[in-house]
């Protein structure tokens, strides 16, 4: 896979990658919410092989290697460093089997926010330098097409993960994840963080994760005019707000029954769900202002995933089962349907 054939697909129309594997999967009952590591790969990983190929019948262009969290920093924290490249390998694997079996279909290394980049620790940096050359090192080996950097919130970090990409001659998706503060972390901007991006060699430039379709938008609009290279749009579908830009601090207040940590984020997020008619108009508006790389973070699920392929005007395998209300037997129209009981759905 070279840069010109990503770039071609892209200037051709909609790429479309499934993210968020980590919510899933611990719906699925596959890992453990707050520790969030990715020994599925390893312990179920027909399970993980399985997701992957929902999210590829309902549209994803990209099949990621889930290897987030899997650096070597969180398999310490886990007590697992031992399982770090075996883990890696496994996910890469399952990841290129699948991608294989679809024409057209790219597989992505993954690389992502470690949690110990220090803008005022070269020792730290050159840390977070090393686990991003192994990881980058693994996914070349088994064969990667393109490599994901994602889900950064400190601008050097993310220059960082690039440079590392960057080297392994493949093209680079480079993501980022502004906080609530409405800038990097480590004090840059989020616009000037993408064109420094763009001008490190980065494909694609953009956000994913922490906000929602109304926190994203705003300052997509604003990257997608500041850059000249394509575009990322990865949300969270959560509602999140200006008071409430991101997941991490969403309130529930008509939650009766507050988990036990003390905040939704992760695993209370439910009733603060966009549903799959929000997740197609943001990407029908994305697509509008011109961004042609679409996906769906932390809290995705196949059908968002086919939401978003739909609201760009593509049909997928996925879309065989896409609704069909006409048949409904309350809110149908099918002249089969009895009149009596149609006439119950505005009392039902």
């Amino acid at each position: 896979m070279t840069h010109n054939t990503l770039t071609a697909a892209l200037n051709a129309g909609p790429v479309i990658c499934a993210e968020g594997f980590l919510f899933e999967l611990e719906r699925r009952g596959y890992l453990a919410a707050g520790e969030f590591v990715p020994e599925v790969a390893l312990e179920h990983p027909e399970a993980l092989r399985n997701l992957h190929l929902d999210f590829q019948r309902a549209g994803s262009d990209i099949v990621e290697a889930f290897t987030y969290n899997g650096h070597r920093e969180k398999m310490r924290v886990i007590g697992k460093e031992e399982l770090l490249e075996p883990l890696n390998r496994a996910a890469l694997r399952i990841a290129r089997e699948v991608a294989d079996l679809k024409p057209g279909n790219l597989m992505a290394g993954n690389i992502s926010n470690t949690n110990i980049w220090d803008p005022a620790d070269s020792a730290k940096q050159a840390e977070v330098r090393a686990m991003f050359e192994e990881m980058v090192g693994w996914a070349v080996e088994e064969g990667a097409d393109i490599i994901v950097g994602e889900t950064f919130y400190y601008a050097g970090e993310a220059l960082c993960a690039l440079e590392v990409a960057k080297a392994s001659g493949l093209p680079v998706v480079l993501t980022l994840a502004p906080m609530a503060a409405n800038e990097m972390m480590d004090g840059v901007g989020i616009v000037e963080t993408c064109q420094r991006l763009e001008q490190g060699g980065a494909d694609v430039v953009g956000l994913n994760c922490f906000r929602g379709p109304e926190t994203m938008l705003p300052w997509l609009r604003e990257v997608r005019a500041a850059v000249s290279c394509h575009v990322g749009a990865l949300p969270v579908p959560y509602r999140t707000t200006a008071e409430e830009p991101t997941f991490f601090n969403l309130s529930d207040h008509g939650c009766g029954c507050p988990a036990p940590h003390g905040r939704t984020f992760p695993t209370a997020l439910d009733p603060l769900q966009c549903n799959r008619y929000e997740i197609g108009a943001f990407a029908r508006e994305a697509r509008d202002i011109g961004i042609n790389y679409l996906g769906v973070c932390c809290g995705a699920n196949p059908m968002l995933i086919r939401e978003v392929a739909e609201a760009v005007g593509r049909t997928t395998e996925a879309s065989r089962y896409s609704e069909r209300m006409e048949a409904h037997f309350m809110y149908g129209s099918h002249d089969r349907l009895p009149a009596h009981i149609r006439a119950l759905g505005d009392g039902a």
